[in-house]
């Protein structure tokens, strides 16, 4: 008898009470008198959560408005959300473009951190937006949940219910005045924050991004590495020998912070002069060795007998004479058959 009452009372948009009986993934179901309701996750909050238990919990007492009902099915839609106005309907009145906000840190993930802007209302600082001058930034050790975060709305989509927010924008791009701050051959100190391909990056003291390049490290050493001459979080001296605003990072150097020795090896090994080298290493096209301290030749596999080249190992002297010399390169060529 309760349950047909029910049912004949029922009308679209009527509000009425009801218990939480039980949640699942997908939503909850609510106890109206005798008959249950759906109470779908999508019409729980006008803001996006990731399971009902954000909003409901068993047991709870709840008004809720009818969605849709079938008495032949049995089946009851229930809305929570709908019991109050839908705040994104004025949300670009209220935060135009340019708006500068205050939010709370509800959620912070790898590729941004969100902020609750009112209640209901979320905003996304990409990782992007947060710093004009550091891409390598861990989130996770800068934001935590509860903290007031203030940012600049740079976009809005009424459709996907996005808010895009920069932490950035609320201050001048340091790039535009970038040669007040640094100039090209001046030396700075920075911290070794990652490698790439070829490549290390650096933080520099003033905040700004730097990269350094295998063939700026030694004036000698060809083949030398980013990651095998730096270590990760160690900072050391460079010398600034670009600015590249294009893709917002300062080329640095550091074997410009020594004199070119090259013209200096040029007077000191002329071609056809014969010296003693020390052997270093094989390899298939030759032998390397060590001229003087941080400077290398090679022997190539054909400017040297067989038998010699089989007899020497690491340490071991030989008698070689120069027959090339390659600045541009950093490549000194020799030969043992003198």
């Amino acid at each position: 008898m309760a349950k047909e009452r029910l049912w004949n009372s029922l009308e679209v948009g009527k509000v009425i009470k009801g218990k939480v009986k039980s949640i699942t993934n997908f939503g909850a179901f609510v106890d109206l008198g005798g008959v249950d309701g759906l109470l779908h996750i999508a019409d729980m909050s006008w803001r996006k959560i990731s399971h009902p238990s954000e909003v409901v919990a068993v047991g709870d007492e709840v008004q809720v408005k009818i969605l849709s009902f079938d008495r032949e099915r049995g089946k009851i839609s229930l809305g929570l959300k709908q019991m109050v106005p839908d705040p994104w309907q004025e949300i670009e009145k209220k935060y135009p473009i340019g708006t500068a906000v205050k939010g709370k840190v509800v959620n912070v993930q790898n590729y941004g951190i969100f902020l609750e802007i009112e209640k209901g209302i979320e905003g996304l600082v990409h990782i992007s937006e947060v710093s004009w001058t550091k891409r390598f930034i861990n989130l996770a050790e800068i934001f935590a949940i509860g903290d007031v975060v203030e940012a600049k709305v740079i976009g809005i989509d009424i459709k996907e219910r996005k808010i895009s927010l920069s932490i950035k924008q609320l201050e001048k791009d340091p790039w535009q005045d970038i040669e007040n701050v640094l100039s090209i051959g001046s030396k700075v100190r920075g911290k070794i924050i990652g490698f790439g391909e070829g490549c290390a990056y650096v933080e520099l003291e003033s905040g700004f991004e730097g990269v350094i390049y295998n063939e700026d490290i030694s004036w000698t050493k060809r083949t030398v590495k980013v990651y095998e001459f730096f270590k990760k979080a160690h900072t050391y001296e460079f010398k600034v020998l670009g600015l590249d605003k294009a893709n917002r990072r300062v080329i640095l150097g550091v074997k410009q912070l020594t004199p070119d020795p090259w013209p200096q090896i040029l007077e000191k090994y002329p071609i056809g002069k014969v010296i003693e080298a020390e052997v270093v290493k094989k390899a298939n096209f030759g032998i390397f060795v060590k001229l003087e301290e941080n400077l290398e030749g090679l022997i190539f596999a054909g400017e040297i007998d067989k038998e010699l080249a089989e007899s020497l190992k690491p340490q071991d002297k030989v008698r070689v004479k120069i027959i090339k010399v390659e600045p541009r390169t950093a490549k000194i060529g020799l030969s043992a058959k003198i």
